[in-house]
């Protein structure tokens, strides 16, 4: 999290979230998004980012998937307003994330919690610094939460940033980012390095962080062990497109696996119960996994093969990777 000292910050202190002297630019769409990405494309040499489109309601925690290099942190800084658009838009509590003036940009600061996956803090501050330098930085700093934030997440607040390792340095990223009022929290790989307790205490805490009225979470994560968690949506990227964006239920819930051997795969096959545009399997040493839009159908139709419930990793590997008919 890039600690960012704006000037501006109490000429918005009477200002709420959508009256500035009786009009706003700071608003939802009409449909209520609480992020939006509207076509937006991104060319740099040998990679494009190419009309990416969704958008995140309230209550909503979206994770975003895809292999290294796919378009996650490019997508999260064009969110941020952080790089330059070739083409579309991206809003974040309906305010375009580019072309902002000085005060909505830094009223965008302050509703938004951002955690990338390396810590930009000045390696000699101390934690007990940090707290300081942000109180200057939001207008709406909650000193004592963040106090209680590193106290529970047991950072000594004498210790410095660059002696932190990895796991702590994004607990102290996430004290940051809990501890301004923020109505959006961005998260890019948050919850690497982090212990698997670390990380159960962190998932409770954006449970309860979007429990609250007009919040929402876009998080991208490698785990998809805590999307299977949390996250009631999943939206995936590959080569800079969206190849798909579902209900986190439907995956795990309602598709499956099936365990076929040759034969069994060539009967699933010409069945039909699976349109043939839509086939997808893996083939491996001791037979074909298949993907099975719905398993509970499958088991019916055909109860003598295996069909087990879908994991949200399984899924992204018979999509990205699996064969097609």
């Amino acid at each position: 999290m890039a600690i960012i000292v704006d000037d501006t910050k109490d000429s918005l202190a009477t200002r709420g979230l959508a009256e500035t002297s009786g009009r706003s630019r700071f608003t939802l769409s009409d449909r209520g998004h609480i992020i939006e990405a509207r076509g937006i494309t991104k060319h740099y040499d040998g990679f494009s980012l190419q009309d990416v489109s969704f958008a995140v309601d309230e209550g909503e925690i979206v994770g975003f998937v895809g292999q290294n290099g796919a378009g996650k942190s490019t997508t999260i800084k064009a969110l941020l307003g952080l790089i330059a658009l070739d083409g579309g838009e991206a809003r974040v509590l309906g305010m375009p994330s580019h072309a902002l003036s000085r005060p909505e940009r830094a009223e965008v600061k302050e509703r938004v919690g951002v955690v990338f996956d390396t810590v930009s803090m000045p390696g000699h501050l101390r934690v007990v610094d940090v707290g300081r330098v942000f109180a200057h930085a939001y207008r709406t700093w909650d000193q004592r939460g963040f106090e209680r934030l590193t106290h529970e997440f047991e950072l000594a607040g004498s210790k410095q940033v660059k002696d932190l390792s990895r796991g702590m340095g994004m607990k102290l990223s996430l004290a940051c980012a809990l501890s301004h009022d923020a109505r959006v929290l961005i998260l890019d790989e948050a919850t690497a390095g982090l212990d698997p307790m670390a990380r159960d205490e962190l998932l409770d805490r954006l449970r309860d962080f979007v429990a609250e009225p007009g919040r929402a979470i876009f998080m991208s994560s490698h785990i998809t062990s805590d999307l299977e968690r949390i996250a009631d949506r999943v939206l995936c990227i590959d080569a800079g497109r969206i190849v798909f964006d579902l209900a986190k239920d439907e995956i795990t819930d309602e598709m499956g696996i099936a365990r076929c051997r040759v034969a069994d795969f060539e009967r699933v096959a010409a069945s039909g119960l699976i349109p043939e545009r839509e086939l997808r399997y893996r083939k491996h040493d001791y037979g074909i996994d298949v993907l099975v839009p719905d398993r509970f159908t499958f088991a019916e139709r055909f109860p003598e093969i295996p069909v087990d419930r879908m994991a949200i990793d399984d899924y992204l590997t018979l999509t990205l990777k699996g064969g097609v008919r």
